[in-house]
């Protein structure tokens, strides 16, 4: 995909930290290439110290690259219109402590101005989504580490963006939440969001991205899909029911005649989450009480709207458009004095009952102005009158 088409492209991005005397401290990010296309998952791997987080700091704006370009929805990163679209969870939960999960979400849904209304509405489906509903008056500084991630997920939806990065999402989030954030990003991917997931846990990443990139020393060391990337094109596998021992010897003598060795034989398992999972299931089935978060509810109805639409492509193609400021409401002109009492006025500057022989003083400078003011506005009244 051409830079013209992606969601995200980056050219040649590299990242040097300097100490106080501009001295090179640390390469951060070396030379890196990538596209990351629309309604696409997209992971983004490495240990600690590759250049994952400065990566996505750049993607964000909030870091400044040292050479080279990127481009977000065709736009710079630091467009405050394309940020609009965009919902971020940092690695670390940078929450206020003293607010509850209503307020931290009211909070960012008024960063967006959105009416009240439609933030009371997402914060009621965000809270039921991410489990929380039980706990929503509870102060953020009391959630468990877990709990903070969950609400720091519902804080990046709060807006319904079209791309959605997400650092470190499930550090510290247990099975429960873990699966279920599996199967909300699915279900956004499906809906035409684009996502980029920079995680640790190499599980959750092949169970979820269309493709990965994988750094090392801040360079790319491998991208590409991920059946492509694991797939072990020199063996085959076969799953059948279950084989007695005449049944394997029969297939591994059929094999040694066509030249093959049967390598292993071995009985599928299943994974350990899926056990925990069904364990939690059963256990809530009983209504047994806990005190912390809870299997979150359906995925958030305005997540759901919009299905099929090309959003992303539309942003993609076309430049965005300025965000509008609200109109001052003009002021109404104000209304000429009328003609009538213009003349009244002029004509009363000698009372009627004054002798005729008393001598009129010498009109000052300041009246002599206001008479001129007076035959300013005369003028303007008859221009309305004709």
């Amino acid at each position: 995909m051409n830079e013209t088409s992606s969601v995200i492209s980056v050219r040649r991005l590299t990242k040097v930290f300097r100490d106080f005397w501009m001295r090179e401290k640390v390469t951060a990010v070396t030379d890196l290439d990538l596209d990351i296309n629309p309604r696409e998952v997209f992971g983004m791997l490495g240990p600690n110290g590759s250049g994952k987080s400065t990566t996505i700091k750049m993607i964000l704006g909030l870091l400044f690259p040292t050479r080279g370009k990127v481009s977000v929805m065709g736009h710079l990163p630091t467009d405050v219109a394309v940020k609009s679209r965009i919902g971020f969870l940092p690695e670390e939960s940078y929450l206020y402590p003293f607010l509850d999960a209503r307020e931290t979400l009211d909070f960012y849904g008024r960063l967006f101005h959105q009416p009240r209304r439609q933030r009371h509405s997402r914060i009621d489906m965000l809270l039921e989504m991410v489990g929380l509903s039980g706990v929503a008056y509870r102060r953020v500084g009391e959630y468990s580490k877990g709990m903070q991630r969950r609400i720091g997920l519902a804080q990046a939806l709060i807006n319904d963006p079209d791309l959605l990065i997400l650092d470190e999402p499930t550090s510290g989030m247990d099975p429960i939440g873990t699966r279920q954030f599996k199967d909300l990003i699915k279900t956004l991917a499906s809906r035409g969001k684009t996502i980029l997931v920079s995680s640790h846990l190499l599980g959750d990443v092949e169970d979820i991205c269309d493709r990965v990139c994988v750094l090392y020393g801040g360079r790319k060391r491998a991208v590409g899909h991920i059946n492509d990337l694991l797939a072990q094109k020199d063996h085959s596998q076969v799953t059948t029911d279950r084989l007695s021992d005449d049944d394997i010897a029969a297939i591994r003598q059929l094999l040694q005649q066509r030249g093959k060795e049967l390598l292993d034989v071995a009985m599928p398992r299943d994974k350990l989450e899926a056990l925990f999972l069904k364990i939690v299931a059963e256990a809530q089935q009983q209504k047994l009480s806990t005190g912390g978060a809870v299997a979150g509810g359906d995925v958030a109805e305005f997540l759901r709207a919009g299905e099929g639409e090309n959003v992303i492509e539309d942003l993609v193609r076309k430049t965005v458009e300025p965000v509008e400021e609200p109109q001052t409401p003009k002021a109404e002109p104000v209304p000429h004095p009328r003609k009538e009492v213009l003349e009244e006025l002029v004509a009363g500057t000698t009372p009627a009952d004054e002798p005729a022989q008393t001598p009129r003083p010498e009109p000052k400078k300041d009246v002599e102005a206001d008479r001129s003011i007076i035959d300013s506005l005369l003028k303007d009244s008859q221009a309305e009158d004709e």
